[in-house]
């Protein structure tokens, strides 16, 4: 018959099972230890066997490490050195160029491409057993440890295995795999500057070309070859500001390929560009109130003649210009695609282990035979303070037999 066939057996209430038991000293607690001390030693004994077993079957591991230094900011490329040494152009290296954290080295080294390839460099879906490139995924991440510093910025790499020669191996690959993933990285992004000036460089020569062809029309049907000094003046003023204006829309849309208008290198190119328009604008316009001298000249004040040769004049004088310094852009862009890309420099190679790092075994031992010390001690404890709880209270230990036939799978 169950408890709940017979209410009767529950007759205790709850404010009755939650009063208080029988107080206990420590000196109960010690006797109670004494008289289980047997029970106790063996308990203890088992799990410290147990934990030597498991100890000694554990295999040695072996940590190599290696540091890695990334390429600091001061580092330039020849692109960026080169152009800062044109002058106006040189605000184009800090728009290719920027700074690297030194989490994006670190999010390299666990990236896909860098597994991928120590995977099949080191044949480790066989060496770690794995059905599948997520398990081993989870493999790499148990065994090798990228880690940063945040103040000196130096890059380290642990790798664990139980041969330590391939410890050492498998954590110098990832400064090699690491240095051809940049390269790749570098070379493409040098091709789509090349191509970018290229195209700029090609259009730039079709200008002057047909600038050239306007200037020999002008020339035949005016018959003017020379112009005085202020005619000149005019026209070099007036190409070099054009020059600039052009050197700025090319740096704008380099930068706005990834930025947007609210960059502040972004927003001093458009006010640039409108200050260099402006007075590009007052050089062109016969303006009352224009200044006077050999190079302020307004094209309205010259003779009307020459007014069609200094345009065409000027317009060859731009092309030219601008040619020169499409032509560096893209020499240099050139000289980046040929060169390799940043690497990571390797401070400390992984060197052979001649020591384990893993398992800590007399951790293991000592740590499980405490707790196993400590959990049999309590179960002593809990089983005389359980029967002492009993013996004071019949109707306790009913009610908690009711309790232990009511959960039973099986019932009688």
């Amino acid at each position: 018959m169950s408890a709940i066939d017979n209410p009767e057996v529950l007759s205790p209430s709850l404010d009755e099972l939650e009063d208080d038991g029988p107080s206990v000293s420590l000196m109960d607690l010690l006797v109670w230890l004494g008289d289980g001390k047997r029970w106790v030693a063996a308990a203890t004994a088992t799990a410290a066997v147990g934990a030597v077993a498991v100890a000694l079957l554990l295999p040695n591991l072996y940590t190599a490490r290696t540091t890695l230094l990334a390429p600091g900011s001061q580092q330039q490329s020849s692109s960026a050195a080169a152009l800062a040494a044109l002058g106006s152009l040189g605000g184009l290296a800090g728009g290719i160029s920027a700074k690297t954290p030194d989490e994006l080295y670190v999010s390299l080294l666990k990236s896909d491409s860098v597994q991928r390839a120590l995977a099949s460099r080191f044949n480790l879906m066989q060496r770690y057993e794995a059905k599948s490139y997520e398990s081993l995924r989870k493999e790499m991440a148990a065994n090798i440890h990228v880690t940063s510093d945040k103040k000196s910025g130096v890059l380290t790499v642990e790798v664990d295995d139980k041969e330590p020669q391939f410890s050492a191996d498998l954590a110098n690959a990832h400064a090699a795999e690491v240095t051809r993933l940049l390269g790749r990285l570098a070379v493409s992004e040098a091709q789509q500057r090349r191509v970018f000036f290229e195209q700029q460089l090609k259009d730039t020569k079709e200008n002057l070309i047909q600038a050239e062809q306007s200037l020999r029309a002008v020339q035949e049907k005016s018959g003017m070859v020379v112009l005085d000094k202020q005619a000149e003046a005019i026209i070099t003023g007036v190409a070099q500001l054009k020059a600039q204006i052009a050197e700025r829309e090319v740096r704008l849309r380099v930068l706005r390929t990834g930025a947007t208008s609210e960059n502040p290198d972004v927003q001093r190119l458009n006010s640039e560009l409108a200050g260099l328009r402006a007075e590009l604008a007052r050089m062109e316009t016969a303006s009352p109130g224009a200044a006077t001298g050999s190079i302020d000249i307004p094209v309205g004040k010259l003779p009307a003649a020459a007014v069609d040769y200094i345009r065409a004049r000027r317009e060859v004088k731009f092309q030219e210009t601008l040619l020169e310094s499409m032509l560096r852009q893209f020499e240099i862009a050139k000289l980046d695609e040929a060169k390799e890309g940043p690497s990571l420099q390797q401070v400390d190679i992984a060197q052979k282990p001649d020591r384990k790092s893993k398992p800590a075994r007399a951790v293991i031992v000592l740590a499980t035979t405490l707790l196993a010390f400590i959990a049999a001690s309590m179960f002593v404890v809990w089983r005389r303070y359980r029967a002492l709880v009993n013996a004071q209270d019949p109707s306790r230990a009913a009610a908690w037999q009711a309790i232990r036939q009511a959960w039973r799978w099986r019932r009688a």
